[in-house]
């Protein structure tokens, strides 16, 4: 754990761009490349105000979960649907499937994160009360994402950082234990995503935000 590296950004930081396709505003949290495209991997939020189609991202599996609002339903190309109702709740889905989002009742925001099909990625969601033990190996990055309440990130001994709802930790070189992550409440129940990298060819500079 001593050579783990964290990279804390902060819900402030986010970098507001246009969607791809002109239909929303995403505030973006950090991509890999830092700039350019096309990126190995990125973290955004976005603001969904009206119905309409999805940008494109064929290169990219796509992994949704809801931050805010009464929720979405996706519907796409295939004739498939999946449906994001609570804060959340996760999906996942190719970015080569053309999809239309369906507000269910009035503007929602989702936090995104896409990576290349050339990389792995694993993605959950965790609902703890007082205390979570997060994992990752040598080889891996992990994100932790916090949606609804402050906690705070133990990865050594004597060194801890809070993360307020909608912070990103982003932790690489890490073997065995990652961390612990600690409520602040007693009750209800935290929300936290978490997600494991597996980069093929390793990691590539990010943009840090503090």
């Amino acid at each position: 754990m001593e050579n783990s590296k964290l990279q804390v950004i902060r819900k402030a930081s986010f970098k507001a761009t246009p969607w791809k396709n002109g239909g929303g505003i995403t505030h973006e949290a950090i991509r890999v490349p830092a700039s350019g495209d096309p990126f190995r991997w990125r973290v955004s939020v976005a603001d969904i105000d009206a119905s309409g189609p999805f940008s494109e991202f064929a290169e990219y599996n796509r992994k949704m979960v809801l931050l805010r609002g009464a929720g979405i339903e996706l519907r796409f190309a295939d004739g498939t649907h999946k449906s994001l109702r609570k804060v959340g709740e996760l999906v996942e889905f190719d970015g080569a499937l053309a999809a239309h989002c369906e507000l269910l009742n009035g503007p929602c925001v989702d936090l995104n994160l896409m990576v290349s099909k050339s990389d792995g990625v694993a993605v959950r969601v965790e609902r703890f009360i007082e205390s979570l033990v997060v994992s990752a190996s040598r080889n891996e990055t992990t994100l932790v994402f916090a949606i609804d309440r402050r906690f705070k990130l133990e990865i050594t001994a004597g060194k801890t950082v809070t993360l307020e709802p909608w912070d990103l930790a982003v932790l690489s070189h890490c073997n065995g234990r990652l961390g612990r992550l600690e409520s602040a409440h007693s009750s209800p129940s935290t929300s936290v995503f978490v997600a494991t990298l597996k980069l093929v060819g390793g990691e590539q500079q990010t943009r840090l935000g503090v």
